[in-house]
């Protein structure tokens, strides 16, 4: 199986490329929402995290209130390394079970000639780039991005907040071995994922739609 690890900034274009990916048959691994399949109430990741960013993060099931750690894990750039020092070990675990399935289980894993692992910090994971096959930065100039967070309704301030706490595109640019110039959200995104597919020689179906969401 072909690993793409795709990489970018808030509003870059980076889901869109993976939902695009998605759609032609790959595995997507969305390492967000892997994180947060790990908040269950009671378990040691949620109980550091509440000692760490205090226990109102908790909701009233007692996992974790969301919205409640974005605003305090992403005030700053030191509080999301904070965070990221308690949840990145056991999502490297985690993602390494998806990815390298164990013999004795591989049955039971579907089979994909591709999969697709969507990472928002790249920065905090870099020491899992050895499972790529290629590294896909996707980038757009910061005010572009802004533009179409705030167009599809996030305020403007929280971009910013956000935006603080991420790398700048050039850094990106450092840590990728593919670069996707999405300053125009057009198909171009696409047409560059079909020749990295190509260039693979992955059998893959054609995408039904390629918008961008």
């Amino acid at each position: 199986m072909i690993t793409f690890f795709l990489i970018g900034n808030i509003a870059s274009g980076k889901s869109t490329a993976a939902r695009y990916l998605e759609r032609r048959g790959a595995m997507r691994i969305d390492l967000d929402q892997l994180a947060k399949d790990l908040y269950q109430p009671g378990s040691a990741v949620v109980d550091a995290i509440a000692e760490e960013f205090g226990w109102d993060v908790l909701d009233a099931m007692g996992g974790i209130d969301r919205v409640v750690l974005a605003r305090r894990a992403f005030d700053t750039p030191e509080d999301a390394d904070r965070l990221n020092a308690i949840v990145h070990p056991i999502l490297l675990e985690q993602l390494g079970l998806r990815l390298l399935p164990a013999n004795c289980c591989s049955v039971m894993v579907p089979e994909h000639q591709l999969a697709v692992v969507e990472i928002s910090a790249p920065a905090g994971f870099a020491d899992a780039f050895a499972l790529a096959d290629e590294v896909i930065a996707v980038t757009a100039p910061l005010e572009t991005r802004r533009l179409r967070a705030v167009e599809r309704g996030m305020d403007a301030d929280d971009f910013d907040r956000r935006a603080e706490c991420q790398p700048a595109e050039e850094d990106l640019i450092a840590m990728a071995t593919f670069v996707i110039d999405n300053a125009l959200a057009d198909d171009s995104l696409f047409r560059e994922l079909d020749a990295l597919v190509d260039r693979y020689g992955l059998d893959l179906p054609a995408a039904e739609e390629s918008l961008h969401g």
